[in-house]
Formats: C-alpha cells, sequence, structure tokens
C-alpha cells in the first residue's frame, strides 16, 4: 500500500483510510473511529487558492501547537503536570494534553445531525442535547477555537471528505441558540469560500489530494500513526497524550 502511494496509484484519501483499517480503527468502534488530519487553516477567505502553501496547515505538528502560542503551555504542561495531577502513586505518564485527537464524544459531536449519532449524543447528554454553545456549529469557529485553545485537540473524520449530509440539519432538530449571539444552531456554517455543502466537500477533497499536502502528509502520518505516537521523538514533537 505504501508502495502504491508512493507511486500515486492510490489517493491521499484511500492511503489514510487503508492506513485506518489497519491500525484496527473502525467506521464501527466510536472509540477507534478512523481519523483524519485539519489540512487547511484559510476558513476566511472569500477564494480558496490550492497552490498558496499558506492556505495549508503545518502538517509536521500536532493540532494542539500549529498555533505557535499554544507550544509553550503545553511544554509547560508537561514538566509540571505530575505536581498538579492527581496522581498520588505517580505511576500515570507525563502528557501534553489531557484529551485525544480522536474519541467517542468527537465523532458524535461532528456527526451530530445524523442517524444514529444524534440519539447517542443526547444519550451521553442524559436524555437532551447538549448547550448550543458547545455543538458543532461552524467550521470557521471550531477552527479558531482550536487556535485559541491548546486543551482542544479535536482531529477530523473521514465524513468531512466525502458526506456533505453532516453538514446540514435535515431532520430538523431544535440544536438550541447561541448564548451571545443568540443565533439559531441550524445547518452548518461553512468558511466563505464554501458556496454549499457539497462545494465545501468538493473543495476540501480537492485540499486533501493537492501538492502540498501529498508532500507533507508523511509528517502527520508519523505523528498519528508512525515513529512520534511515543517515546523520545513523541515528546520532542509535543505529541504525548494521556
Amino acid at each position: 500500500v505504501l508502495q502504491k502511494w508512493v507511486n500515486r496509484e492510490i489517493s491521499n484519501f484511500d492511503y489514510l483510510i487503508q492506513l485506518n483499517t489497519m491500525a484496527g480503527r473502525t467506521y464501527n468502534d466510536l472509540a477507534q473511529y478512523p481519523v483524519f488530519p485539519w489540512i487547511l487553516r484559510d476558513y476566511t477567505s472569500e477564494e480558496l487558492d490550492l497552490n498558496n502553501p499558506a492556505v495549508f496547515r503545518d502538517l509536521s505538528k500536532p493540532i494542539g501547537v500549529v498555533n505557535e502560542k499554544n507550544a509553550k503551555a503545553v511544554k509547560e504542561k508537561y514538566v509540571f503536570e505530575q505536581s498538579n495531577f492527581e496522581d498520588p502513586l505517580g505511576i500515570i505518564d507525563k502528557f501534553h494534553y489531557g484529551t485525544h485527537y480522536s474519541n467517542a464524544a468527537g465523532v458524535m459531536h461532528y456527526l451530530i445531525r445524523v442517524e444514529p449519532f444524534t440519539t447517542l449524543h443526547i444519550q451521553l447528554q442524559s436524555g437532551r442535547f447538549d448547550c448550543a454553545d458547545r455543538q458543532f456549529h461552524s467550521i470557521p469557529a471550531t477552527w479558531q477555537a482550536l487556535m485559541d485553545n491548546p486543551n482542544d485537540v479535536k482531529e477530523l473524520i473521514p465524513e468531512f471528505f466525502y458526506f456533505p449530509e453532516f453538514l446540514e440539519n435535515q431532520n430538523g432538530f431544535n440544536l438550541g441558540q447561541l448564548q451571545i449571539s443568540k443565533e439559531v444552531v441550524n445547518d452548518v456554517v461553512l468558511p466563505k469560500w464554501a458556496h454549499s455543502p457539497e462545494d465545501f466537500i468538493y473543495k476540501h477533497r480537492k485540499a486533501l489530494e493537492s501538492e502540498y499536502v501529498s508532500a507533507h502528509l508523511h509528517e502527520w502520518i508519523d505523528l498519528i500513526f508512525g515513529y512520534k505516537q511515543r517515546g523520545p521523538a513523541a515528546v520532542e514533537a509535543l505529541n504525548v497524550f494521556y
């Protein structure tokens, strides 16, 4: 599979799906759901220019420190975590992030508008929808939250590259309204450069297969599936998870 990918006989999307499968990730288990990278960082321009390297996320860094400002806090946390953490026996290894880039709650967060994930989300939240401000309501706002908060480290799920329906509230669920702006949470707010959910998926998938991502995707794979998952390389890459 690696050789096929290097020879460009299979797409970046196909390669990531195969890697996820070999790593034991599966659509049948929300706790081991396939994980895909955030690949863009431009969610505000009117047009998306895939020939401009500046529109892409730095794939060599974990999402928690793509914003350079967060790196200092993350490093300090690793050094001081033991003393602040309720671990009297000292058996929990140090970590940079107390949550994970892929977990069941995160999958339900993204897929809240489609069943069976809606029902699973409601069960998780003791029988009702979570408050509107914590829901997935906007792609630009979700990216901004990642940039501002080193504790939010969610990567993406494969649906961001092929499934426009998850961005629409086709079932008309009452997802509440945001506290400050009073905006009703309905369809997911898209970047300015996307004119519809289908257009977003088309351009996002095109970005995944772009020359820039093809040349840098292995850097992200090292973090998630490769040698930077643990040990000294993970510490150096600020990539140690609780």
